[in-house]
């Protein structure tokens, strides 16, 4: 049995999409530690409460501070060495880069879960940010060669990933099925009769916001009684929305929700689920809409393609469209009939294609765990 250390850059999303994952790999034997920045009080409390032990570390997850990687990659390596770690598997862009370094550094086996390329892949105006993406990309290369495996939620990932000339040695790969959703705790609810379209996302530029917002004013001058729901955390970084921009979209008609701690009442209030992101890797909170049952209306953009068939469960639009966005909003708000058959094939989509139990039994048989 193994001694596996997981690393991630977010105590709250360690939580939320990783503990079935943690629970499954000491179900099969292994002594598991997970580790996260604020990974502390009730956070820590959880992981322990499943057998594992968190480490609480050093990192900024969004600030662009070399100074400070390197001194996680450090950390990261010391904790290796105490707690007798043989195995690494890291979660996020800091983690996959600097925990599968330090795991190198330490002499023991790594594999990073890339899942979304993210900021680093998405093309942006601006010297600095052209100049961040390309330092990220040549430090994942790095990371590549020391990583046993990289597990990847969609081909066009993977495909970029290799084309960007992140990794050399396609044979790494590992695929899967987003990191699943609990259906056990995502149940089928019935429709609300009212059009209230829901999205959850960090608050984001890339997430598409701007194009909701523009997609909102449009249906409402056609469906006037329709509701646009917003939640997730502001978050910070060169992409993140600002206070007073999301103050200016309350005042436009958007109904903020705030970060939430459970999502499942929101999706029960809402109709459809609507997510217009620029690209992902397999976006979970469409995962859980679709366990509850909720068509989906989301770009035709790598991850979320593979979430949605056109037609059947929801509609693809194509990326930073409002108009087609609106469109395929208005279509819904008005055929409860389709809304009720999309929100059936979205269920057993979810059931076939992303049950957690599955997907992690998949991938730690993959992994030789």
């Amino acid at each position: 049995m193994a001694r596996i250390l997981l690393n991630g850059s977010h105590a709250h999303y360690l939580y939320n999409f990783r503990s079935q994952l943690v629970e499954a790999m000491i179900e099969r034997g292994h002594t598991v530690h997970v580790s996260s920045p604020d990974l502390i009080g009730a956070f820590a409390d959880h992981f322990r409460s499943l057998g594992a032990k968190p480490h609480d570390v050093p990192l900024k997850r969004t600030k662009v501070s070399f100074v400070g990687d390197i001194a996680y990659c450090r950390y990261i390596h010391r904790l290796i060495g105490e707690e007798g770690i043989d195995f690494v598997l890291n979660y996020t862009i800091k983690p996959n880069i600097w925990g599968s370094i330090a795991a190198r550094l330490a002499g023991v086996r790594s594999a990073s879960m890339v899942t979304g390329l993210g900021f680093a892949f998405i093309s942006r105006k601006g010297f600095t940010r052209r100049l961040t993406q390309m330092v990220a990309q040549r430090l994942y290369r790095i990371a590549a060669r020391a990583n046993s495996h990289i597990i990847f939620q969609n081909p066009d990932d993977r495909d970029d990933f290799i084309r960007a000339g992140c990794l050399s040695d396609p044979g790494k790969v590992i695929m899967t099925n987003g990191s699943g959703v609990d259906l056990s705790q995502y149940l089928h609810q019935p429709l609300p009769d009212a059009p209230t379209f829901l999205t959850i996302a960090r608050l984001l530029y890339s997430k598409g916001l701007s194009e909701l917002v523009d997609a909102a004013r449009m249906v409402r001058a056609v469906v006037p009684q329709s509701r646009f729901l917003l939640a997730g955390m502001l978050d910070t970084g060169p992409d993140a929305v600002s206070r007073e921009q999301l103050d200016a979209w309350v005042s436009s008609g958007i109904e903020y929700l705030g970060h939430l701690d459970d999502v499942r009442p929101a999706l029960a209030s809402s109709s459809v689920f609507v997510l217009p992101s620029w690209r992902e890797g397999t976006p979970r909170t469409v995962l859980e809409a679709m366990a509850m049952g909720r068509p989906i209306i989301t770009t035709d953009a790598p991850g979320c393609r593979e979430t949605t068939r056109d037609g059947e469960n929801g509609y693809l639009v194509p990326v930073q469209d409002p108009e087609a966005l609106a469109k395929a909003m208005i279509d819904l708000a008005g055929d409860s009939k389709r809304r009720q058959q999309m929100a059936d094939a979205s269920r057993r989509m979810a059931e076939t294609k992303y049950d957690v139990e599955k997907v992690n039994a998949l991938l730690l048989d993959d992994l030789g765990l």
